[in-house]
């Protein structure tokens, strides 16, 4: 008698346990399931024929460390990457033709976005100790430009002054972009591919964050 009156004592202390695992595996899913959604969307439930344009990675997180700012910018901190689709690029600061292009390919890509621009930021991380000129800066509005460090170079695949990254909104990097070969056709297939992802990504809507 005794032991059946401590089973039904203890009855309601493991529905509280096992409702407190329940509610803790429900937020974690409402964190994941926003990017996990739109991994899945993009490169799993595909219609027959579609081609991506950028390689997916197994997603690696930038550098932690805050990087000094460029160019009077101030200081970049990894928290900057949080809550948007980040097109980030590592180039010397003269930026050959190739950083040139890239740097438009991200800009447009961005304005393609249309009222969707805002979910999405764009990086360039200077790879060495010059200052970029003024006058390509002035055509970028809104970049970003930060010192890189050999952690965040590192967190960057075979890196060079023309190849572009997706970091996703949880700060991995997730996507790199094919070398460019014709401008304004690489442009169009980074456009498709982000349009795609911030399709099916609450995250950056005020939702999901």
């Amino acid at each position: 008698m005794a032991s059946a009156t401590l089973s039904d004592a203890s009855a309601p202390a493991l529905r509280r346990r096992s409702q407190g695992r329940r509610t803790l595996l429900a937020l974690a899913l409402v964190c994941v399931l926003p990017v996990l959604a739109s991994y899945l969307a993009f490169y799993v439930w595909q219609p027959a024929g579609r081609v991506n344009f950028g390689v997916l990675l197994s997603p690696l997180p930038l550098g932690a460390e805050t990087l000094p700012g460029v160019a009077g910018q101030p200081e970049f901190s990894a928290d900057e990457l949080r809550g948007r689709w980040t097109l980030v690029l590592a180039a010397p600061a003269a930026c050959p033709s190739a950083c040139v292009d890239a740097l438009y390919r991200m800009r447009q890509t961005r304005l393609a976005q249309g009222k969707e621009m805002e979910r999405v930021a764009r990086l360039w991380l200077v790879s060495d100790d010059g200052r970029p000129g003024t006058a390509l800066l002035a055509e970028h509005a809104g970049l970003r430009v930060a010192r890189a460090s050999g952690a965040w170079l590192q967190s960057l695949p075979e890196a060079n002054a023309g190849r572009v990254f997706l970091v996703d909104p949880r700060g991995q990097v997730m996507m790199r972009f094919p070398d460019a070969v014709d401008a304004t056709e690489d442009t169009r297939g980074m456009m498709r591919d982000l349009q795609r992802l911030l399709k099916y990504s609450a995250l950056g809507r005020g939702e999901g964050q």
